[in-house]
């Protein structure tokens, strides 16, 4: 199948979250499997200073924006794995500091940039060679795409992916006319939603298929709590939605293999992770006298469970833990995390910011890793722990809960009763054991490989941290899972092959 992706990142060149990571791995993988595969994203500020072999084409496009046209030109690179990679130059719209906006607000000329960038993408695989078969588009930057291509009557399918549907890329009706879209699409069947331009909508309803980033996400944004609005939307076009689990660029995160970590090590030989361990607490400048270490990676922000994390650690710390925390985002949790460390020195480690080398290494040298989202479409660093075995403790949501299987220590043997009585006792006492297993089976078990709480509260995340406590003290036990979590195995190649299950459908529709 020849394959054009098209959306707003694409890691390692442009990436603000786990949309670049998708968009840098997805499309080699697909190559490597005997497709025809390319991708389109914008040419931000300084990508041509930073792409290796980037190179101008003699494409230019002629883009109207209601009665205006503006030109865009097309430039080739090569992405990671060989994938043919086609960026949009237009100075106006993408020579800007940030993708998205800057001082922690949007840039008011977003519709007009990514209905741009969309109208773009369509013009753009007209003159491709081969021709494109399946447009794979992502997220609302890209949600118009499939509404272009059937005002224009193009012959390319389209699937269209949900990354988050929090973020839909809605904008008043007075911008319908830069869509340049016949009247008759800004309906109920269309791009409109309650007066509004839509494109997460447009995409959900005008794409051939629809695809988001884990089995359990898909049921979640059909309900009201998760549905952001579009759950009817959603219900109505469940026909053809399907929830595949994002992929792990293992060749980046393996700890047998990685250049960040000060000993590497895998799950026949774990005695690296202590190395790791040692390394990380002479970073964060932390006592080492054997307490277990929770560690975090993450965006600061409401939706990534940060106000569980501040109700439940200063009584985690009371209990002697180390605290390891690296990420930004909103600044009051930012002061509130800085505070944090300098009222336990020894015991809380902050670092605002971000550092790649120091995600590894969180990862790999903490014990279990903190991820009480709210929700969480589909999450990567929680597959990343556990490659790490380093035990996830993560809100039963989204992709979290598709990831993680909970444990739950085995439960104890019942003794069998002596006397004449012995085979009737023993019957009763393997039946209430029976019994006991089924109901653990239901919550979780000993093959699990983290811990998962619900609802999303204090005393259930309070309570599933006590677990993973009480299985740091047996050592042995706490080997046994971490091996059976760095185990896991969530490579892309098993993604791609649903992913060529949904092109085909789209191809037959």
């Amino acid at each position: 199948m020849n394959i054009l992706f098209a959306a707003s990142e694409l890691s390692p060149y442009a990436k603000s979250g786990g949309l670049g990571d998708v968009i840098g791995a997805l499309p080699s993988v697909l190559k490597a499997r005997g497709h025809s595969v390319s991708a389109v994203i914008p040419l931000y500020r300084g990508l041509r200073e930073r792409i290796p072999g980037i190179r101008a084409t003699d494409l230019f496009l002629q883009i109207p924006m209601g009665k205006t046209v503006k030109e865009g030109r097309v430039w080739e690179a090569e992405a990671p794995g060989g994938v043919r990679l086609f960026l949009i130059e237009q100075e106006e719209y993408f020579n800007r500091a940030n993708f998205y906006g800057e001082n922690n607000a949007d840039y008011e000329d977003n519709s007009a940039r990514f209905f741009f960038f969309s109208k773009a993408v369509v013009e753009a695989a007209r003159y491709l060679e081969p021709a494109p078969e399946i447009l794979h588009v992502h997220d609302w930057q890209t949600g118009l795409v499939p509404a272009f291509v059937q005002a224009r009557g193009l012959p390319f399918k389209t699937v269209f992916t949900i990354h988050n549907l929090a973020y839909q890329g809605s904008f008043w009706g007075l911008d319908f006319p830069l869509t340049n879209l016949p009247d008759d699409a800004f309906t109920a069947q269309g791009v409109e939603f309650y007066g509004y331009v839509n494109c997460m909508k447009a995409g959900i309803v005008m794409a051939d298929q629809v695809t988001t980033v884990s089995p359990r996400y898909a049921q979640e944004i059909q309900t009201e709590i998760y549905g952001c609005w579009l759950d009817r939307v959603l219900q109505e076009q469940s026909h053809k939605l399907t929830g595949i689990l994002n992929g792990v660029d293992y060749g980046q995160w393996d700890p047998k293999t990685d250049i960040h970590l000060p000993a590497n090590y895998g799950p026949a030989s774990l005695g690296g992770k202590a190395a790791c361990r040692k390394a990380v607490l002479e970073a964060f400048r932390l006592r080492d006298d054997g307490a277990p270490i929770f560690g975090c990676v993450t965006r600061l922000a409401h939706q990534k469970g940060i106000h569980l994390i501040q109700e439940v650690i200063e009584g985690l710390l009371w209990q002697d833990i180390r605290f390891l925390l690296l990420g930004s985002g909103d600044p009051a949790a930012e002061h509130w995390f800085s505070s944090l460390a300098l009222r336990h020195p020894g015991k809380v480690g902050v670092w605002i910011g971000f550092s790649e080398e120091l995600s590894h290494r969180v990862t790999a040298g903490s014990d279990f890793f903190l991820m009480p989202s709210l929700y969480e479409p589909c999450g990567l660093t929680q597959m990343y722990s556990l490659r790490y075995g380093t035990l996830p403790i993560v809100h039963e949501t989204g992709g979290l809960a598709d990831s993680v299987r909970d444990y739950r220590p085995p439960a104890p043997k019942p003794e069998a009763k002596k006397g004449g009585k012995a085979s009737k006792a023993k019957s009763k006492a393997k039946t209430k054991a029976e019994i006991a297993e089924a109901a653990q089976v239901a919550k979780g078990g000993p093959d699990g490989t983290g811990f998962r709480f619900m609802p999303c509260t204090g005393q259930p995340f309070w309570d599933a941290c006590q677990r993973a406590r009480s299985l740091y003290a047996d050592k042995v036990e706490l080997n046994r899972v971490r091996k059976l979590a760095m185990k896991e195995d969530f490579s892309w190649d098993e993604s791609a092959k649903q992913y060529e299950v949904v092109y085909r459908r789209a191809l037959a529709s």
